[in-house]
């Protein structure tokens, strides 16, 4: 059974799962598995898409890197240590560090510092021009979210919920902010952006948390989604992914809950819809684009939120988020495949393939291109017309 990064805490759940697929593989009346990921149709005139360029990576392991993009440079890192950067038109390396301990997240980077979280906590932070070693420092718990940077400061999010802020430069420790954690939760990265004079950061139970970036004191803290249902696992509605801010909106979307767009200042709802999903949105100035937990696409409108279409090409096959790209939506799924949509109406366009890896990481647009990483290190820069 293929083990992801984003599975619910449980071992005896994933036990029980375990047992009834290998039950059903012996019986010979078994039926078509409902679940069984969407086979890739012939597509008759599929649009010209290409890859532009490689770079090798090693393996994200149970993790997921998402590769940063700043000033024309692309940055990214693996489980073994590595942390490159690259130009981000050519992919040529421009520098290759090691870090000196394995790898559990990144890349943060605003073109002055990179910064990663390595096992047990740990926060490197380097120097985004040479690649040299700046400081490191000790998180509470392991980190699996993307630190960001923002306001002079290094922000970091530890699994025990603790989001703590260092000085850019030094490493001294500026302010930090703990909240609970229910008593199950995905296991999965749960993301910040810094949004003006703020940080926003994706929360359990389907809240997102606003703070000042000078003390950390909560600006807003408001429920994307409340969690129903009688047993924990109903009750989990973790938001997905990491929150996205466009003009005055910031959008996300829930496990088990809702998908919504927000007042980036004050937290006030503007709009909140149905959905799951364990991965985050895309947003254009017309749509929010979910890929939710059972593989279909959906589009909604930004202002109102109402469903402009859904398509279930690709059900069960496991998608990343999507990427406004275009005029077109692209998305990765487990098997290494690229997958381009119709951005007005969903159609099945093309695809490109990568590698036979999972495709987890945030989809980034660079120009007319975009970049992707999959878990098995494949960094790409890729076009489609």
């Amino acid at each position: 059974m293929r083990v992801t990064g984003k599975v619910i805490a449980l071992s005896v759940m994933a036990l029980a799962i375990s047992g009834c697929s290998t039950m059903s593989k012996l019986n010979p009346f078994k039926k078509e598995d409902k679940n069984a990921p969407a086979k890739l149709v012939e597509l008759k005139s599929p649009i010209p898409a290409k890859i532009v360029w490689k770079h090798s990576m090693n393996k994200a392991g149970a993790n997921v890197f998402n590769p940063a993009l700043v000033n024309g440079s692309v940055f990214v890192a693996d489980a073994d240590g590595n942390v490159d950067r690259l130009d981000a038109s050519s992919g040529k390396q421009q520098w290759h560090v090691k870090a000196g301990t394995d790898l559990t997240a990144g890349v943060g980077s605003d073109g002055t510092v990179v910064v990663v979280g390595g096992v047990k906590g740990k926060v490197l932070v380097f120097d985004a021009n040479s690649g040299k070693e700046l400081w490191t420092t000790q998180a509470s718990s392991e980190i699996l979210s993307t630190p960001v940077i923002g306001g002079g400061n290094v922000i970091v999010r530890s699994v025990d919920n603790k989001i703590t802020a260092y000085d850019e430069k030094t490493g001294e420790k500026r302010w930090f902010i703990q909240r609970p954690t229910p008593a199950l939760t995905l296991r999965n990265a749960p993301g910040m952006v810094i949004a003006g004079t703020n940080v926003v950061a994706a929360q359990p139970a389907g809240r997102m948390l606003g703070l000042a970036l000078s003390n950390g004191v909560p600006r807003f803290e408001v429920p994307v989604a409340e969690p129903k249902g009688a047993t924990e696992l109903e009750r989990v509605s973790d938001i997905g992914g990491t929150p996205v801010v466009f003009d005055q909106d910031i959008c996300t979307v829930t496990f088990q809950g809702k998908v919504g767009c927000f007042d980036v200042n004050t937290g006030v709802a503007r709009w909140t819809k149905d959905a799951s999903s364990d991965v985050g949105v895309s947003v254009d100035q017309r749509f929010v684009f979910v890929a939710d937990d059972k593989g279909s696409v959906i589009a909604y409108a930004r202002d109102g939120g109402a469903s402009a279409w859904k398509v279930d090409t690709l059900a069960n096959r496991q998608l990343s988020t999507p990427l406004s790209f275009g005029r077109l939506v692209a998305v990765g799924d487990y098997d290494g495949y690229v997958h381009f949509l119709s951005r007005e109406d969903g159609t099945l366009l093309g695809r490109v393939s990568l590698d036979s890896s999972a495709i987890k990481s945030v989809p980034l647009l660079s120009g007319s291109n975009m970049i992707v990483q999959t878990q098995a290190g494949t960094v790409a820069a890729i076009a489609a017309e």
